[in-house]
């Protein structure tokens, strides 16, 4: 992982560029290094975001930056500041992912379209009528010209560059294929009516002038354009997660102005404005309450679970939503200054300092690549010197760049990926990309956000407690029929536990609302109070010692009491809190199995933290409460710098830069945009369970992933030699190289059984 700490000592500014043209992971690697060539420049360039983060000093320009990317080939500006959250125009910034069509997409599907036919043709000789060879060269040029473009401009810039990447293979291979099988129709025996072509393991050199390989061409530029597009698809969502934040801001805000309620964009408030907050509504921005008292449900910027309370002089925070009654707030900080900017910030710096997991084609082509060019030249040579006989020099000549030509590595990964993706959505996995699952193997630590994740995220009442005399019923009816006509989230949890276990509840007469302290009404002609224990004691309703030592308890393990009495006298204490899901302890366990050490993270209070470590099996000296959302960051910052390879479980936005920051983020899909987006992997069933599975199919399609690259590689490497000696023709290497990208399909097709 490469992650830009601070600028180290001669550096005095620095600047993200955004890369254009990379087309592979040693691409960035070229850009870095021409980059930390220049004097006082240290750069780290991350093909799967596409920027470079440069740090500079006196004496280099942002000019000299771009200039310096330019001249090794690739395209560099700086990117487009982010949109502040309170801005309307988030729906724009992600326009373009779908205005305009997908023109990868489009490339893939006219030669998938063009492919096939020319497939069928050149390997079924039933199929072959009279002349049938003109239409598959008909067929074939588009797909080497137009589909394999962007592989030859690669190459060719590559070429001006002194450099070689896997694009120059795909474009001398496919140009090899292509070009031999041109000068076969014009000049040799192919182009004659009637002719026939076969796959044959014959060894003998034959008639090359009759040789076609434009199945070769066709199919190699049509496979690896599938693999991009897969790549490209799955680095699109990239910014996501920053999207997601700033979709979370309210777009519009009731302001006071004169007296005068007047509904306006979140945009054109200012420091100073104020503006009214009705129940259900969001908060437009940071900002200080000026009149009225309400509870405000910030779990999804804190991570806790009970509302808080706030009343005049109490800050609130913009995209909290207020649960309770009407409020007027002055905004204190808008736009960039916000608590949601700051942690929208928060994920985009996570994300670019999150190093690019280098496929492992790209590592080994480093190496591959130029190796089988100079046994091409070198066979072209070699039999030039021995025979004199061009055709037959040529024919070895192409026969080794078509059997190395990497067709099985252009489906290695994407059919792993789509089979193991594909059962893991059946088992509620959703798995970004095959750069996520370098990851999985080396994890060895798990945080897990407790709220929404090991617990419901829901308030729940949990105990009834009742003075003597008083039965629990009693007591859930006349508290639960209070409290159904408050909407406050602890008042609707006890009525929906009273509805469940009692049925319809009777209605309330005289219902009151005490802002900050409690109900009270009359039910079934019983004047009844809930709320604070002072709320009764004003009403000379003292709590029972049993009742007080009830409260105290729950209150001391971070959960809420809530004290209920009626006709003169305190007879029941209520506890609510967020419950621990059924399967946390079996998921716990399973985590523990795969090797992982799993660490409990909250913003909630140290009791509550330590009180559901124990009821799913995680040691007390591995929770962490009470953090804000920029210590959760710093946390597992401080987890990868004492060595340990970090995984990240979570729902809400409080944990998305953390998610973004892990070195694997596991996202719940019952939790919020911000996270799922950040997240590497997304849990979709909301089942902690889940993330053990999700670890063990990533394992799993890793594994398959390399053993795929190793046998893509392993026939064509054993071959070469045949190849380059003469003894295997090219016809027989396009065999070898289809017969290698069945045996990936079929590797990666036993991932379908995974859980089964």
């Amino acid at each position: 992982m490469s992650t830009a700490t601070s600028a180290p000592t001669g550096i005095s500014d620095r600047v993200e560029l955004a890369i254009g043209g990379m087309t592979c992971a040693s691409c960035a690697a070229r850009v870095e290094k021409k980059l930390n060539r220049m004097d006082g420049v240290e750069a780290t360039v991350n093909f799967a975001t596409e920027k470079a983060r440069v740090d500079f000093g006196p004496g280099v320009s942002v000019a000299d930056l771009i200039a310096t990317v330019e001249r090794t080939g690739y395209t560099a500006e700086l990117p487009a500041p982010p949109p502040a959250p309170s801005t309307p125009a988030t729906a724009t910034t992600a326009a373009p992912a779908t205005q305009g069509g997908d023109p990868q997409r489009d490339r893939l599907l006219l030669s998938a379209v063009l492919t096939l036919p020319v497939i069928l043709l050149s390997m079924v000789p039933a199929l072959q009528f009279t002349n049938w060879q003109w239409l598959a060269f008909a067929l074939t040029g588009p797909v080497v010209a137009y589909g394999g473009r962007p592989f030859h401009q690669a190459a060719w810039t590559n070429l001006r560059h002194g450099a070689a990447t896997m694009d120059t293979l795909v474009s001398l291979g496919t140009l090899a294929a292509f070009g031999w099988s041109t000068w076969a129709l014009f000049l040799g025996e192919a182009g004659h009516p009637g002719m026939k072509h076969e796959f044959t393991l014959s060894i003998a050199r034959g008639a090359a002038g009759s040789a076609l390989y434009l199945e070769t061409a066709a199919a190699v530029t049509t496979l690896i354009l599938l693999g991009r597009w897969l790549e490209a698809r799955s680095k699109r969502r990239a910014g996501a997660a920053l999207h997601a934040l700033l979709d979370l801001g309210a777009k519009d805000v009731t302001v006071l102005r004169e007296g005068r309620e007047l509904r306006l964009p979140v945009a054109e408030l200012t420091v100073g404005t104020r503006f009214v907050v009705r129940p259900g509504e969001k908060i437009a921005t940071d900002g200080v309450v000026v009149e009225g008292t309400s509870a405000v449900d910030a779990s999804m910027l804190t991570g806790e679970s009970v509302p808080i309370e706030v009343a005049v002089g109490g800050r609130v925070t913009g995209a909290t939503v207020n649960a309770g009654g009407r409020l007027v707030v002055e905004a204190r900080r808008i736009g960039a200054d916000t608590q949601l900017a700051r942690m929208a910030e928060l994920v985009e710096q996570a994300q670019n300092g999150k190093a690019a997991a280098q496929r492992l084609a790209d590592k080994i082509s480093a190496v591959f690549v130029p190796v089988v060019i100079l046994i091409a030249l070198g066979t072209l040579g070699g039999w030039l010197l021995a025979t004199g006989s061009a055709t037959e020099a040529f024919t070895a000549a192409v026969a080794v760049l078509i059997i190395a030509c990497p067709c099985a590595l252009g489906l290695a990964t994407p059919t792993a990926l789509l089979v193991g993706t594909g059962r893991g959505a059946q088992l509620g996995i959703l798995i970004k990309g095959p750069e996520v699952l370098e990851t999985t193997r080396r994890v060895d630590t798990i945080v897990l956000d407790k709220t929404g994740t090991v617990t419901t995220g829901a308030m729940a009442l949990t105990e009834v407690h009742t003075a003597d005399g008083v039965s629990r019923e009693q007591a859930l009816r006349l508290a639960g029929a209070l409290e159904h006509a408050s909407e406050h989230p602890i008042a609707r949890a006890i009525a929906a536990a009273a509805a469940a276990e009692l049925g319809p509840l009777p209605a309330v007469d005289g219902f009151e609302n005490l802002p900050g302290r409690g109900v009270q009404g009359v039910v079934d002609g019983h004047a009844v109070l809930a709320g604070r224990q002072s709320l009764l004691a004003d009403w000379a309703q003292p709590l029972t010692p049993e009742l007080a030592a009830a409260k105290a308890a729950a209150e001391a393990s971070g959960r809420s009491a809530i004290a209920v009495g009626w006709d003169g006298a305190a007879r029941a204490v209520l506890v609510v809190c967020d419950t621990v899901k059924p399967t946390s302890a079996a998921a716990v366990r399973e985590l523990r199995e795969l090797g992982l050490r799993p660490v409990l993270l909250t913003g909630d209070h140290a009791a509550v933290a330590q009180a559901v470590a124990a009821e799913v099996g995680i040691e007390p000296a591995d929770v962490i409460a009470e953090v804000l959302p920029e210590d959760k960051v710093a946390v597992v910052k401080r987890l990868q710098g004492e060595g340990h390879s970090v995984a990240m479980v979570g729902d809400g936005v409080n944990d998305a830069a953390a998610l973004a920051q892990a070195d694997l983020g596991l996202a719940m899909g019952t939790g919020t945009d911000a996270a799922i987006e950040a997240g590497d992997l997304t849990l979709v069933r909301g089942d902690l369970r889940v993330a053990a599975d999700a670890i063990r199919l990533s394992r799993r399609t890793l594994g398959t992933i390399k053993g795929n690259l190793f046998w893509a590689f392993a026939y064509n490497v054993a071959a070469l030699p045949l190849a380059a000696a003469g003894l295997l023709n090219p016809v027989v290497a396009g065999a070898t190289m289809a017969f290698s990208s069945v045996f990936v399909v079929s590797n990666s097709l036993r991932l379908r059984r995974f859980g089964a």
